[in-house]
């Protein structure tokens, strides 16, 4: 597979250095000099033109790492010339923009995978897999918390601009919340919640609130914050008869834990495994990695358009509720 990388920001450093059984041969971005300086380390081309990096005959992948106001026109423009695809999250600003790329997909044929790469975390891992050996019994709720503390002049960089991001937290890290939360409960039928700026004079928001139900009741209780201060990652999963706790993602969310509490028959304190993954993040690699074998199987992505779609509806529905408009 030959990949081309557009977007070489941070992002697309981390999706360059992730690149297995793949050859990055062309950088793109805005800024010419910053696709320069990814380019030479792999002597892979530098352009600025993301529409001709598309086009050209020797790339097979596209890895699309831009802000979210490229993220759907460049996705379409890929897939359909015919290039298999993985978007950052969310995938577009909204679900109008989304829906544009999704027919343009299957008209295409090609695969698209959306950056949840959070999915791919070892204690997620794990907790899916404990998840599906059924070893918490029948599911209850999910209760999850993400957040970072911005840093001086955040209200200033493009997140804190709507026509360029499509919203505030909820948008940025609430959807990572709401993927998760799907993986363990399903499609979320009602959704209730609020968005709100506190602290930081942006017309996006800082703080989402969350409460979703499935058909079934199945609650997930979700709070997205850009005003943590010390950087936070907590997701608890709730079965009947144990539970799942996983804190932290390596760097400054502190050490990837993962704690399994089993009910015992008497009740009582629960039976408890620990699992703690003090490695750097490889979550890239092995998204990637699962993403050659959706193109080779010709199968559909675990992480795919519909899943971003579903997390968009669920982000655009709490932004009317909130007042927010459309964003």
């Amino acid at each position: 597979m030959n990949v081309a990388i557009i977007g070489c920001g941070l992002i697309g450093q981390k999706r360059a250095q992730a690149l297995a059984n793949a050859k990055l041969v062309v950088c793109v971005d805005v800024v010419l000099a910053r696709a320069q300086a990814l380019a030479q380390t792999v002597g892979a081309t530098a352009v600025s033109d993301w529409q001709s990096a598309v086009r050209r005959d020797d790339v097979d992948l596209v890895i699309v790492a831009t802000t979210n106001n490229w993220l759907a026109e460049i996705t379409q423009g890929a897939v359909e010339a015919g290039k298999h695809v993985l978007v950052e999250k969310p995938a577009a600003r909204n679900t109008r923009e989304l829906n544009q790329v999704i027919l343009a997909a299957e008209r295409a044929g090609v695969q698209v995978r959306v950056g949840f790469n959070h999915r791919y975390h070892p204690a997620l891992l794990q907790a899916r897999k404990l998840f599906e050996q059924g070893a918490l019994g029948e599911m209850m709720f999910v209760r999850g918390r993400y957040g970072h503390g911005g840093r001086l002049g955040y209200d200033q960089e493009w997140r804190s601009d709507p026509t360029l991001s499509g919203g505030g937290e909820l948008i940025d890290q609430g959807v990572h919340l709401v993927d998760l939360a799907r993986l363990f409960l399903g499609d979320f039928e009602r959704v209730t919640g609020y968005a709100h700026t506190f602290f930081w004079k942006m017309p996006v928001d800082d703080n989402g609130f969350m409460l979703l139900r499935t058909a079934n009741d199945q609650t997930a209780f979700l709070h997205v914050s850009c005003t943590e201060w010390k950087n936070l990652f907590s997701l608890e999963i709730y079965g009947q008869s144990a539970k799942l706790q996983v804190e932290g993602l390596g760097g400054s969310y502190g050490v990837e834990r993962l704690a399994y509490y089993k009910m015992l028959p008497q009740m009582g304190p629960p039976e408890t495994t620990i699992w703690e993954y003090p490695m750097g993040d490889n979550s890239w690699r092995i998204e990637f990695d699962e993403f050659l074998q959706d193109i080779r199987l010709k199968r559909l992505p675990a992480a795919n358009l519909y899943d971003a779609r579903a997390a968009l509806q669920i982000v655009e529905e709490i932004y009317r509720q909130s007042g927010f408009g459309e964003q």
